[in-house]
């Protein structure tokens, strides 16, 4: 057995701290020996099952302790694991189906009837298991797939953990798409071990390891979730979870009082909901860190939070799925505002242009990443993975640059940059500027394809509630704060911003958009 297994890990961090409350989950607690006996059970039920070691199962569910559970019993099981965010369509998730041979699907109920009809005709699903949250059996009817209770899995009797090596895959996830079809990223256990070890030993660990009490509503059923696991294999101290079903403003706003929340973890849409809420009502003076990562942070939006939540530090990572979601974290007391931290140990950043020469500091590039997280390639997919490995370096088609000290600053993906008259537009600094106009809530710019300049920049912004703005007094406020080349000459006002399922900007929806008013020219 390799040394870097999760379920064995997860069993020594087991008794290196004991019993106790960790989890709370809708007005109930479970301990850790209670969640570490139910994925012994469960492991033991898929064995039970057929399903082997090796094979792919997807776990595609709403936030409960049964997602904790199935990665862990998986694990034991040798079992690969496949996560997929619950707001995939019918369509990705057949295409994650048939692509990752998945042999199982765990569910939730409210999602039962989109996995039966993704499945339909993927011959590799022999069975679906919904985590219903009480003991009774559920039938669908009919042969294929087999549908059956989390509760009938579950009540094997323990089993042992199979044996698997380093290298051996722990999980198989997807790509958000946000520049094309999904692919298969591959992370083996020393991938996903080195993950927890690290982000644990890095800078911003060591003073968080006090703030005991976090607050979760984030997806677990997503690359957030596998961190979050394997995170918790290596802390120290003895923690304790709440957990969110899913994100909904004022259910975060209730329960981050309850229970006194220390941290909390969000991404910038939610941060950006959140502000719709009487937080400078509400007793937060617990709350000393919110994490914030998948996408960037409008400063606007980071001040107005920490203008409203005194106690809280907004504290910006990074990381891809390619990377196993982690490449660097801002320190707590020592961040750097726009910064997205210093890279975790073990891991190497470099910026560099598109000749491959690596850059000064303060110079713009592509953010290129070594480390023992990286994938080895993308799962059945030798051109994609040509095109992001080279000599053991991810390029992650990000652009930034690092400061004298090592900080690492995220400016835009490279495939959103606008080529306007040969000038280069970040849609992210044109985004930023038009959220310090008082009445916008979100905003997301993208290249609309012109004749004369190559592409015109196009702005979409969503109003906050009770206020109005015109799209010439908008594209009067760009003006005023940039550049000729950069300010956007039309702005689109819209009811809401469209964000992938991962809450970032979706400009591929938006860029698709304006290319098709264009014509056929335009694509």
């Amino acid at each position: 057995m390799g040394t870097r297994h999760l379920a064995r890990q997860a069993e020594r961090q087991l008794e290196r701290l004991g019993d106790g409350d960790s989890l709370f989950f809708e007005d109930r607690w479970f301990t850790r020996g209670e969640l570490a006996d139910q994925a012994a059970q469960f492991g033991a039920g898929l064995a039970g099952l057929g399903v082997r070691p090796g094979d792919r199962v997807v776990v595609l569910m709403a936030n409960c302790p049964e997602v904790l559970v199935t990665y862990n019993g998986a694990w034991r099981a040798g079992v690969v694991v496949t996560p997929l965010i619950f707001l995939v369509s019918e369509d990705e998730l057949r295409h994650a189906l048939a692509d990752s041979e998945a042999v199982a699907v765990v569910t939730t109920p409210e999602f039962l009837p989109k996995v039966l009809a993704a499945s339909a005709g993927v011959e590799s699903v022999r069975t679906v298991i919904v985590a219903t949250g009480g003991g009774e059996a559920i039938s669908a009817g009919g042969d294929e797939p087999r549908v059956l209770s989390f509760a009938e899995v579950a009540a094997a009797d323990p089993g042992t953990i199979v044996d698997a090596g380093d290298d051996d895959l722990a999980a198989l996830l997807y790509t958000g798409g946000t520049t094309g079809r999904s692919k298969g990223v591959p992370l083996t256990h020393a991938n996903l071990f080195w993950c927890g070890s690290s982000s644990s030993s890095s800078p911003a660990a060591a003073e968080a390891e006090a703030l005991t009490r976090t607050l979760m509503p984030l997806p677990l059923a997503h690359a957030y979730g596998l961190l979050v696991t394997c995170v918790g294999m290596h802390t120290e101290v003895p923690g304790q979870s709440i957990l969110m079903r899913w994100f909904d403003p004022a259910g975060w706003l209730k329960l981050a009082q309850q229970h006194r929340a220390q941290r909390t973890t969000l991404v910038p849409s939610m941060i950006q909901m959140l502000l719709a809420q009487p937080l400078a009502e509400a007793d937060l003076s617990a709350l000393v860190a919110v994490s914030s990562g998948a996408a960037p942070l409008a400063a606007e939006t980071r001040d107005e939070f920490e203008r409203r939540v005194p106690s809280a530090s907004v504290y910006e990572g990074y990381g891809c799925t390619e990377s196993a979601s982690i490449i660097a974290s801002n320190p707590l007391g020592a961040r750097r505002l726009g910064s997205v931290g210093l890279p975790v140990p073990g891991c190497t950043v470099q910026i560099r242009d598109d000749a491959g020469q690596v850059l000064d500091p303060g110079q713009d590039g592509e953010i290129c990443v070594q480390s023992p997280g990286v994938l080895s390639g993308y799962w059945h997919a030798p051109e994609a993975t040509a095109a992001a490995l080279h000599d053991g370096w991810l390029y992650t088609g990000d652009i930034g640059h690092l400061d004298a000290d090592g900080y690492l600053y995220v400016v835009d993906r490279k495939k959103d940059l606008i080529l306007r008259g040969g000038f280069n537009v970040y849609p992210r600094d044109v985004e930023d500027v038009l959220l310090t106009h008082p009445a916008v809530a979100q905003a997301a710019v993208v290249g609309r394809p012109d004749p004369r300049l190559g592409e015109e920049v196009v702005a979409f912004v969503a109003l906050r509630p009770d206020t109005t703005a015109t799209p010439d007094e908008l594209v009067a406020h760009a003006r005023a704060h940039l550049a000729a080349t950069k300010y956007p000459r039309e702005v689109r006002v819209v009811p809401a911003i469209p964000l992938t399922s991962v809450g970032k900007l979706d400009r591929k929806q938006l860029r698709n958009q304006v290319r098709q008013e264009a014509g056929p020219t335009a694509s």
